[in-house]
């Protein structure tokens, strides 16, 4: 009975460290997530200020010179 005892407390204690590995695991990808959503967030941010035109105008300023 108490070997059996011992081998269940060695499994808790592996799976106690497990679950602690598996939690900080998830905390680093979680802020991963959050520094990426902030970025792609900038990067649509100025995607839009790129797009929006600077100054109303006619559409032939915008024509490159080689047209």
């Amino acid at each position: 009975m108490e070997d059996r005892l011992e081998r269940i407390e060695t499994k808790i204690s592996f799976a106690e460290d497990l679950l602690e590995e598996l939690n900080l695991t998830v905390y680093r990808q979680q802020q991963q997530i959050d520094r990426l959503v902030a970025q792609v967030a900038r990067l649509t941010e100025q995607i839009g200020e790129l797009r929006a035109p600077s100054r109303p105008g006619d559409l032939r300023d915008d024509i490159p010179p080689h047209y």
